[in-house]
């Protein structure tokens, strides 16, 4: 029996590629072209709601699928970002892409991307040290918001198409109510 091994690929590698892919552990995922309306209804939503929640916050910022480079074999693009800096245009502004872990992170669960959501990059945002990580499935208005805890997530928070949710961002704190994001 022969093994075939799988091509190994980096950051170096990502920066040629046209289209739009996440890199896992050195293993190009194709992202769809575009989400569907209600994917980008819930995503713009949340990002709108988290921008004006964060408006007196100088150190943290809501974010739209950036490219975040975790290591050199993986990039990700997470759909909603909180990213906090005491100086957010030396270390996110002035770059190509984010280069640190975010302080939280919303997933809208697809079909095509639900179980890349639910297990692989849940692990790689707790091993990465990303406080919340948030999944959100537009199909059936629900809403998991994970915590870590010392090194490892928990279950805070399980919502049906209502519910709000309070984040603690180094200093600042913010709400969003999920109420609000499903129109």
């Amino acid at each position: 029996m022969r093994v075939k091994l799988l091509p190994h690929y980096t950051i170096e590698d990502w920066e040629n590629w046209e289209g739009r892919w996440e890199l896992i552990d050195g293993i190009p995922y194709a992202m769809s072209p575009m989400p569907t309306p209600r994917h980008q209804l819930v995503s713009t939503n949340i990002a709108r709601l988290l921008a004006q929640e964060l408006e007196e916050c100088e150190k943290c910022v809501s974010l739209i699928s950036i490219d975040w480079v975790v290591s050199e074999d993986t990039i990700l693009e997470p759909d909603n970002l909180i990213v906090c800096s005491e100086d957010l245009e030396r270390d996110l502004f002035s770059k190509k892409r984010l280069e640190f872990p975010p302080v939280a992170v919303f997933e809208v669960l697809s079909p095509s991307t639900r179980e890349k959501d639910r297990i692989t990059k849940f692990q790689i945002y707790e091993e990465q040290g990303v406080k919340y990580y948030i999944m959100v499935d537009p199909d059936t208005e629900e809403v998991e918001a994970y915590e870590l805890k010392d090194g490892k997530y928990e279950l805070v928070g399980k919502y049906q198409r209502e519910g709000e949710f309070l984040f603690d961002l180094d200093g600042c704190r913010t709400k969003l109510n999920f109420s609000n994001i499903w129109r």
